[in-house]
C-alpha cells in the first residue's frame, strides 16, 4: 500500500522542464541628474553578470544625448534618433532635443515591445536607463506611454535612485521624497526607493528619518535644518510648512520599499534584488488588474469614439449624396467595391509607414548603425547602410541629413 501511495505521488510530480518560466520583470530607473542611474545600471548589470549560472539583463538606453555609456545596452534610442540632427531641424535646445528625441522614439515603441518579447525566454530583468533630466521622463507624453506599454505586457517596478550625499538636509531629502511620492501616484507601479553612492554617504540617517517622524523633527530642529528659526528664535514658515509635509508623508513611507546600494562597490544590490522579487507578487497582486481594468475601459471609449465617428461619418455622406446625386458617382455605394477600396487605402497607409529596423545589439553589432527619424521616409537607408552613407556625406563635406527641411512643430 505504501508503495503504491510513493509511486503514485512520483508519477503525479510535475517535471520541472513542464514548469512555466516566470515573465521577466521591468526595472525602470528614474533619478535627479547626477544621482548616477547609469552608473547604477552598469553595476546592476555586472552584479547579474557575476552570479553563478549568470543571469544577464536586457538592457535599453533611453538618453538620446549621452556621450558616454559604462555598460553595453541591447537597444539604444541613439541607434535610431539622431539628437543632434533633431536639433537642429526643430531649432530646439538641449532639454527640448532629448524631449522630441524621445518621442519621435515612443511611436515606434511597439517594435521596441515585440524584440523585448523575443527575449522573454532568456532573461530575468528588463532595465530601462532613462534620460538624466528627470522630468523628460516622468511628465512626457512618451514617458507615460512606454512605462504603461512595459506594465501592460511584463511586471515592472519603478528603481527611484537618490543621491545620498546630497539628502543630508531635511529640507532635500523632504523634496526627493515628495517627487518619489508624486511619480508614484503617476506610475501606479512598484516603487523602490534606491539610496545610491553609500560608499561617499552613509544612508543610515535617510532610512530613520523614513522610519522615525521624531527623528526627522529632531533634524529639523538641529543645526541641520538651516532657515528653520528667525531672529527671534521663531519657526519660519518654511519650518512649519515642512513639519506638515513630514506628517504626510510619514504614512507614504510605511508602504514605501527603501535599499541603500554602492554602485561603485556593488554593496546592496543583493538586497536590492530581493526587493524587486518582492515587487513582482505586489505588481500581479495589486496592479496589474487595475491596469486590465484600463485598459478594458479605454478600449471601450475607443471604439465607442470610433463607431460614434463612423457614423457621423456615413449620415453626411447620405445626406450629401441625396443633396448632390452625381457629384461622387458610384465611388461611395456603401459596396463592397467601396470596402475594397478603402482597405487598399489602408494597406497603403501601412506600406509608408513600416518598420525603421531598430537594432537589437545582441543580435547585430555594427558600429553606428542607426536609423534617423528626423529624416524623410524615401531617404532613409537601412541600418548597415547608415553609416556608410553617413562617412560618404562627410568626406564630400555635408552632414548626414542637410537640406531636409523640415516645419516647426505648432
Amino acid at each position: 500500500m505504501a508503495e503504491h501511495s510513493v509511486s503514485e505521488s512520483h508519477t503525479s510530480a510535475p517535471s520541472i522542464e513542464n514548469v512555466p518560466k516566470k515573465k521577466p520583470i521591468a526595472i525602470i530607473t528614474i533619478g535627479m541628474a547626477g544621482a548616477g542611474k547609469s552608473t547604477f545600471v552598469s553595476r546592476l548589470n555586472s552584479y547579474l553578470h557575476s552570479q553563478d549560472p549568470p543571469t544577464p539583463p536586457y538592457i535599453l538606453n533611453l538618453d538620446p544625448a549621452v556621450t558616454h555609456l559604462p555598460y553595453e545596452p541591447n537597444i539604444d534610442i541613439r541607434d535610431t534618433v539622431s539628437y543632434k540632427e533633431v536639433m537642429k531641424q526643430y531649432n530646439l535646445g538641449p532639454n527640448g532635443g532629448i524631449l522630441t528625441a524621445l518621442n519621435l522614439f515612443t511611436t515606434k515603441f511597439d517594435q521596441v515591445l515585440d524584440l523585448v518579447e523575443k527575449r522573454a525566454d532568456t532573461v530575468d530583468y528588463i532595465v530601462l536607463d532613462t534620460p538624466g533630466q528627470i522630468e523628460i521622463f516622468t511628465w512626457s507624453a512618451s514617458g507615460s506611454i512606454i512605462t504603461t506599454s512595459l506594465a501592460s505586457s511584463l511586471p515592472s517596478v519603478i528603481a527611484y535612485i537618490v543621491d545620498t550625499p546630497r539628502t543630508t538636509s531635511p529640507a532635500t531629502f523632504m523634496s526627493n521624497m515628495l517627487y518619489a511620492c508624486s511619480i508614484l501616484y503617476k506610475t501606479k507601479l512598484p516603487f523602490i526607493v534606491v539610496f545610491n553612492k553609500t560608499d561617499v554617504q552613509d544612508a543610515g540617517f535617510a532610512m530613520e528619518w523614513m522610519r522615525d517622524w521624531e527623528e526627522f523633527q529632531g533634524a529639523l530642529n538641529s543645526g541641520n535644518g538651516n532657515g528653520m528659526t528667525d531672529g527671534e528664535g521663531e519657526p519660519t514658515y518654511m519650518s512649519s510648512l515642512m513639519n506638515s509635509m513630514s506628517l504626510v508623508l510619514d504614512e507614504f513611507y510605511k508602504n514605501l520599499t527603501a535599499t541603500a546600494v554602492s554602485s561603485r562597490t556593488g554593496d546592496g544590490f543583493s538586497d536590492f534584488l530581493a526587493a524587486v522579487e518582492a515587487s513582482r507578487e505586489e505588481y500581479e497582486k495589486d496592479y496589474l488588474p487595475e491596469i486590465l481594468a484600463a485598459q478594458e475601459i479605454r478600449a471601450k471609449t475607443l471604439d465607442q469614439v470610433k463607431q460614434d465617428s463612423m457614423n457621423r461619418a456615413m449620415e453626411d455622406m447620405k445626406l450629401d449624396k441625396e443633396k448632390n446625386p452625381g457629384r461622387f458617382g458610384d465611388r461611395f455605394d456603401g459596396t463592397e467595391a467601396e470596402d475594397d477600396e478603402i482597405e487598399e487605402e489602408y494597406d497603403e497607409y501601412d506600406d509608408e509607414n513600416e518598420e525603421i529596423g531598430l537594432v537589437d545589439r545582441s543580435e547585430e553589432r555594427g558600429p553606428g548603425e542607426y536609423i534617423d527619424l528626423t529624416r524623410p521616409t524615401a531617404t532613409r537607408t537601412h541600418p548597415t547602410q547608415a553609416r556608410s552613407q553617413n562617412q560618404r556625406r562627410t568626406e564630400a563635406g555635408t552632414g548626414g541629413g542637410e537640406g531636409v527641411n523640415w516645419p516647426r512643430p505648432g
